[in-house]
Order: structure tokens, then sequence, then C-alpha cells
């Protein structure tokens, strides 16, 4: 195989190395985020490519640098661009692998506010609604509200709960 044929196929697993590890973390990423319908094997696959990503984003980071460290030295000057604008983005989610992106999406409502039916003028008569009933108070969540968050911790009856959606 001469060298240019070479060169290409270190191009060539150098963007699908990239093109893997950004696939890692897009995948759970948007298969649940907040929203859209999601179903159980959506969400199953999330979670194991969740717990996958920091391992698979590493080796990725490894082998792109010994790839890019193979090819640096015959590159042009847009070459050794390329591999930088390349590296940036495996970066970004080697780095975003470590974080826990599903807390992200759906943080929980901080502050759970109290109002009399009669106050409540965003919320409509034929709005779907959650509702806990505890101790002789009753506390409704709008379903609105509770797509986005997800979560909401809260005391009802003088007990706390954790209203999930």
């Amino acid at each position: 195989m001469n060298n240019t044929a070479k060169r290409g196929w270190l191009w060539l697993a150098m963007i699908t190395t990239t093109l893997i590890a950004v696939t890692v973390i897009a995948i759970p990423t948007f298969t649940i985020m907040p929203f859209k319908a999601q179903s159980a094997t959506g969400v199953e696959w999330s979670y194991h490519l969740r717990r996958w990503s920091p391992l698979v984003t590493v080796l990725a980071a490894l082998m792109f640098i010994a790839l890019a460290l193979k090819l640096w030295r015959g590159a042009r000057w847009y070459g050794r661009a390329a591999m930088f604008v390349l590296f940036v983005p495996l970066a970004a989610v080697t780095w975003f692998a470590r974080q826990n992106h599903f807390e992200w999406m759906f943080n929980p409502l901080p502050n759970a506010a109290y109002a009399a039916i009669s106050e409540t003028k965003f919320v409509a008569d034929n709005e779907m609604v959650m509702t806990v009933a505890l101790n002789d108070e009753v506390a409704a969540y709008p379903v609105r509200q509770m797509a986005y968050h997800h979560v909401v911790n809260d005391v009802v009856g003088g007990k706390p709960i954790t209203a999930t959606y």
C-alpha cells in the first residue's frame, strides 16, 4: 500500500473515531430530551450508552491522538487545521460524557408555589393536571409544566413528596 493510500485510511479512521464518540453522546441526549415521546427501548438504550460513554470517549480520544501523531509530520497546514477541527468536538464529548446531562435536562422544579384555584390564570379549566391529596390537603401540578421539569419536590399535607411525570 502506498503512502497516500495509507494516509487516506488513517484520516478515515480519525473521522470515524470522532463520529463514533459524538454518536455515543448524541443518541442518549436526543432520545431522552424533554417534550418528546420516549419509548422504553429508547430509554434503555440511552442509559446503556450513557453508562459506556466515558470509556468509549476516552478510548476514542486516545486513538485520535495516536492517529494525529502518525499523520502530523507529513501534514500540510490545512491538514493540521482539520485535525484540530475534528478534535474539538471529540474533546467536548469526552468532557460531556463525564457530566450528568440527564440531570441537567430534567431539573426538578426548584420552588413549587401554591396558588388558590381562583388565582391561577395560567392554567385553563380544560388543562390536564396531576394531583396529590394527603391529610386533607390537595396539590395540583399542570402537566404542561411537569413535561419540562419531570420532577417536583414538594410538601403536601405535611409530608415531603416527589411528583414525577
